[in-house]
């Protein structure tokens, strides 16, 4: 289950949006009112979605704070703000946004932009439970896959025969029910780059 902190300074607008996440999803929610009650919501939380407002009061930034919580954390966010500027949005995009929604807080926007990151989410979990199959040598040989190595370069580092990475990569697509072909396995790695 998607776990999503709403980080608002209005305690109104705060249940507000926990109410709509609750109507059309099926997550279990928490609201923290300032950055000190959203950096012990983390720990104790361990949100997998943040709602997050720019101007968090007492001069402290929505931006900022992700962006701290970055270094320890690994999340989605989506900034629901009344802040408009091209410059804010951009400083919004730079922390890796998955939406930016502008106040008022209209439902079927809301909707959208949180559906779409638990879509991300969702796929990010099921990719981390499918690589955990993989032995570490198979997640190394993948890890060389998405740095684009050959097969003959995989084997020059690993110190074994191309013949055995050959077999290596074919078990590895067996075990991600990948078809052994088209640079399925290439594909499949460079997406894990992309989601991490």
């Amino acid at each position: 289950m998607t776990r999503v902190l709403i980080i608002e300074d209005e305690f109104i607008i705060a249940r507000f949006i926990e109410k709509q996440i609750k109507n059309h999803f099926s997550c279990e929610t928490a609201i923290a009112i300032t950055a000190a009650e959203t950096i012990s919501e983390m720990e104790r939380f361990m949100p997998d979605l943040l709602l997050c407002d720019i101007n968090l009061g007492d001069g402290h930034s929505g931006i900022d704070l992700v962006h701290q919580l970055q270094q320890a954390y690994r999340f989605e966010v989506i900034y629901i703000t009344s802040y408009n500027a091209k410059d804010i949005i951009e400083q919004a995009i730079s922390s890796g946004a998955a939406n930016y929604i502008i106040k008022p807080v209209d439902e079927m926007q809301l909707f959208a932009g949180v559906r779409m990151a638990i879509g991300k989410i969702e796929n990010k979990k099921a990719n981390d439970s499918t690589a955990a199959t993989l032995t570490p040598a198979e997640q190394r040989i993948v890890s060389l896959i998405g740095m684009r190595k050959s097969t003959k370069e995989i084997a020059e580092v690993m110190h074994l025969s191309p013949y055995t990475i050959k077999n290596q990569r074919h078990k590895i697509c067996v075990k991600l029910g990948l078809k052994d072909e088209n640079n399925a396995l290439l594909k499949w790695a460079l997406k894990q780059l992309e989601l991490k």
